[in-house]
């Protein structure tokens, strides 16, 4: 198969072979599994190690044995009585049961992946909107607090009748696992759904069939929750189709059946599940997850190059803040397997994409996609021209138009012009976008497409361009941040009059949640006891402020709404001199500006002045854009 990607020309080709919904491709998510079992049954399929070694224990399971497990796993799940609109939530880390789950989840009803690093009550909350009747955690296990946050969970969720416990002690070797359950801790929390062994369980049921129809009707096969890490997240609809288009595209124009990609991103993000996973199981290729946490595990930077080494990596499945940390780390191991590496979750400096090249000899393809879309959108040609800090070129079958509202209604914006990035593909599941129906309120254009709350605009190349964002999302490292949580836990300290919560440009996270506030009148608190107030008030970690300023009036907008573009441009500044002074140069910000197509502009003076030289280096580790002042 051609898997060459240079560019729009390629893109009309592959369209003009066939209609979308004329390609012969599986319609049902067992079919999908039992389609690469035939074709690359012995190969292998999905690789798991628990520690972060290059000589670690590993597990690989081939496609055979992954179609078998994700077979025997969708038997147990109806027995348990979970029909094609039942869901199968899951609350783990990356293992190998975890991509059983998803796929047997998806095979015998909706398969629901939950965050492990929410809290219990939003984790609760979710069961109940997803009404799941079988929750997938973890047994009670050292250094996790998983198996307590899902009891909690499910004491306040009861429509969970059942939960399977999967066991990481087998991936153990002794002495570590006769030491296991002697310290094991306990779980506290008791609830009253049935506990079963997910292995044992799963063992017992048919492998070589389904026990039940698999009608070839599309249908709705997956939940994932999006908008934020705090809060209540809305629960996004993915069907069949769109699991299947994002895993066609992968095989299509990435992956043969000889690649290895190595993916340390959660199984909870449609990234790993869909981008990854189902271009895996579409093109037959191998991916490696390293290590429960990914990214996030103990060894894993340190060992990274040698664990492509190891697996002789082709792909490397990235975002912006792992590749900081990697190059923070010597490339101590053959990687000359490489052949691409590909970044998404959130924008890429540019200084951070030429060392990652000049580091490795390998170049970064950055992408577009979102949750609700069921991911992918655009991305740079691989075989083409990479235009650094673009998102790329629409997929084949994506229709990206950059459209605004006008006196004239609904209008769609000339090349280079800024307004909100609106999607049609087969991923979009127009007007049902969320579960509850009045989150889909106004969330398309002409019905059809897909309203993604991010600004941007379409160069005369067709190469799409993000310069901000609608919602005001602060993105850290890929984490979603709700302003709205932060503003709302300072606005309950009794000084506090008003509060501005925006993203502070950053290195290494991309963003940082800071917040302006504005005190009430003849009130006296400091910025250290707000920063404390903060900590106590707000439970996800990523969410709590890196920095807090007291104003004595926060910018407004006429009608008395906090004016945030003026506290971006504060923040902007600070944070820019802040990493000048540091670099020895003595350059500033003279003024941040509004740039019809690239957004807020740095603009600096001392062009002439010590250390200029140092200054694109500098500037170079933001996504914020820069230039020097006239």
């Amino acid at each position: 198969m051609n898997r060459h990607f240079a560019g729009a020309a390629d893109r009309a080709a592959i369209e003009a072979e066939a209609p979308w919904d004329q390609r012969d491709l599986p319609r049902t998510m067992h079919r999908f599994m039992a389609d690469v079992a035939a074709r690359h049954g012995s190969r292998p399929a999905i690789t798991f190690q628990l520690q972060s070694g290059p000589k670690d224990k590993a597990e690989t399971l081939t496609w055979t044995q992954f179609h078998r497990q994700t077979t025997q796993a969708a038997n147990l799940f109806r027995e348990l009585g979970v029909g094609p609109t039942d869901v199968v939530a899951y609350l783990l880390p990356n293992c190998l049961e975890t991509a059983v789950t998803l796929v047997g989840g998806c095979i015998a009803g909706i398969a629901n992946p939950i965050n492990p690093l929410l809290e219990a009550e939003q984790i609760a909350a979710i069961l109940r909107e997803t009404k799941a009747k079988v929750l997938v955690t973890l047994k009670a296990f050292p250094k996790t607090d998983v198996p307590q946050k899902a009891a909690e969970a499910v004491k306040l969720a009861p429509n969970v009748t059942t939960v399977l416990e999967v066991d990481l002690n087998r991936y153990l070797t002794p002495p570590k696992s006769w030491i296991v359950p002697l310290i094991r801790p306990k779980n506290p929390v008791a609830h009253k759904a049935k506990v079963m062994d997910f292995t044992r369980e799963v063992a017992k049921r048919k492998a070589d069939g389904l026990t039940f129809d698999d009608p070839e009707a599309d249908r709705v096969a997956a939940y994932f929750h999006t908008g934020g890490t705090t809060g209540m997240p809305k629960v996004a609809q993915h069907k069949i189709s769109g699991m299947v288009y994002n895993g066609w595209l992968g095989d299509r124009l990435l992956f043969s059946e000889t690649d290895n990609v190595i993916c340390p991103l959660p199984l909870f993000h449609v990234f790993a599940c869909h981008v990854i996973l189902m271009a895996m199981i579409r093109s037959g290729a191998h991916v490696v997850f390293p290590t429960p946490q990914g990214y996030r595990g103990e060894g894993v930077f340190d060992n990274f190059w040698k664990l492509v080494e190891r697996w002789k990596i082709s792909f490397v499945i990235t975002v912006p803040t792992a590749i900081s940390a990697l190059m923070q780390r010597p490339v101590n191991a053959d990687i000359s397997s490489i052949r691409q590496a590909f970044s998404g979750s959130s924008p890429l400096p540019v200084e951070l994409y030429k060392r990652f090249e000049a580091a490795t000899g390998v170049a970064i393809c950055e992408g577009y996609g979102l949750t609700e879309a069921t991911c992918l959108v655009s991305i740079n040609p691989i075989d083409g021209t990479k235009k650094i800090g673009s998102v790329g070129i629409p997929f084949p079958y994506t229709d990206v138009k950059i459209l605004k509202h006008s006196p004239e209604g609904v209008i769609e914006c000339p090349c280079d012009s800024v307004g909100e990035i609106c999607v049609a593909n087969p991923g979009v599941f127009a007007g049902s976008t969320y579960t509850e129906a009045d989150k889909n309120h106004e969330l398309f254009h002409y019905d059809r497409y897909l309203r993604t709350g991010d600004l941007g605009r379409i160069d005369a190349d067709g190469y799409i361009w993000i310069t901000g964002r609608a919602k005001d999302l602060i993105i850290r490292g890929g984490h979603n941040i709700d302003p709205a949580e932060i503003e709302e836990a300072l606005a309950g300290h009794e000084a506090v009059a008003m509060v501005g919560a925006i993203g502070q440009p950053d290195a290494f996270a991309g963003e940082l949640p800071c917040a302006y506030v504005e005190l009430v009148k003849d009130a006296e608190c400091t910025a250290e006891e707000l920063m404390k107030y903060a900590r106590e008030k707000i439970s996800e970690r990523a969410a709590v402020p890196k920095y807090v300023e007291v104003l004595d009036e926060l910018p407004k907008t006429a009608v008395g709404k906090v004016f945030k573009p003026d506290l971006r441009r504060r923040a902007i500044t600070r944070v820019f001199d802040a990493a000048l002074k540091t670099a020895g140069c003595e350059a500033r910000v003279a003024e941040v500006v509004e740039d019809k197509k690239r957004g807020l502009v740095a603009r600096l003076s001392g062009r002439d002045a010590a250390g200029a030289d140092k200054v694109p280096h500098v500037m170079g580790e933001f996504t914020t854009p820069w230039e020097w002042a006239a």
